[in-house]
């Protein structure tokens, strides 16, 4: 049985390294730069480049899937990156959620722009936000419903190329969407669990069964009831991680020839359903002490 606290995440398609270098590239174009984190795992979601690459550019961070996470953690982290000076709103970009705030907070954020535009005799000048965030935080979510609302269309901009797209969003704000970006390793292997967990790594460059271990011993530990009432798995002290998933899968049923479990199976499941919510709401971060994001 292989050692699952030594294997970690390595990914790094090249496509990032092109990400980064568009980004740079763009910010002279924008106002502001709207963050999406899922808000599950704050810390872990977020690009520790980004900060350097956006440098002194307004940031607007949205705590996307807020209906998958724990809603007590998650007002945790509001506080935490309003008292360090940043705007942050709560929301879930597929049902729409906490989005009707997202263009007033883009305009409290750009107050001093607003009126520098008007100062300058151009009052409606629209106001251009850059929508960054790693893979499958929702990106793309958040730009369609803001675009499907105001009934957006993308257009083409002078000294753009065509790979850029804007959205005209309403209410004076254009949106510039950019790939999603990753960092080319993760130092901390609590990090590309996490990661791995939410969706943020595709399953095909990591280990199912060890991954799903690694979630069982977290819910055992944090969110044991959710074991139980999803799974009836009690009496979980002094279970291996391995032990826990073979109990997951007797219980489901999922046995091959001679009553051996298919473990590959239970690992799926578990990782399917905890994706899609049916454990419950859960977070696996909470703010840091230290105030600074």
């Amino acid at each position: 049985m292989p050692d699952n606290q030594k294997q970690t995440v390595q990914w790094f398609p090249g496509h990032m390294a092109k990400t980064r270098r568009k980004i740079k590239e763009m910010l002279p174009l924008v106002d502001a730069v709207t963050v999406l984190l899922d808000a599950r795992i704050p810390q872990s979601s977020q690009n520790p480049e980004l900060e350097e690459l956006i440098g002194s550019k307004p940031v607007i961070y949205l705590l996307n899937k807020c209906d998958l996470a724990d809603s007590a953690v998650t007002a945790q982290w509001c506080d935490w990156f309003r008292k360090n000076g940043a705007a942050v709103l709560p929301v879930d970009c597929r049902s729409g959620k906490g989005l009707n705030r997202y263009r007033d907070t883009v305009k409290e954020v750009l107050a001093d722009r607003i009126r520098q535009n008007s100062e300058r005799g151009m009052p409606g000048k629209p106001l251009r936000v850059m929508v960054v965030g790693i893979p499958n935080t929702g990106k793309s979510s958040f730009i369609n419903r803001m675009a499907h609302s105001s009934k957006a269309k993308v257009e083409d901009r002078a000294g753009v190329t065509r790979n850029n797209q804007w959205f005209v969003i309403g209410g004076g704000i254009e949106l510039l969407d950019t790939p999603g970006v990753l960092w080319p390793k993760f130092d901390d292997p609590a990090v590309g669990d996490k990661l791995a967990f939410t969706g943020g790594v595709k399953d095909q460059v990591v280990d199912v069964e060890l991954l799903a271990m690694r979630l069982l011993a977290i819910l055992a530990d944090g969110y044991p009831d959710m074991l139980s009432q999803r799974y009836r798995m009690t009496d979980l002290a002094g279970l291996t991680d391995y032990e826990m998933l073979e109990l997951l899968g007797r219980k489901r049923g999922m046995l091959m020839r001679g009553g051996e479990v298919d473990t590959l199976r239970a690992a799926t499941t578990l990782l399917d359903e905890f994706r899609a919510g049916k454990l419950g709401k859960l977070s696996f971060e909470r703010p840091p002490k230290e105030a600074r994001i």
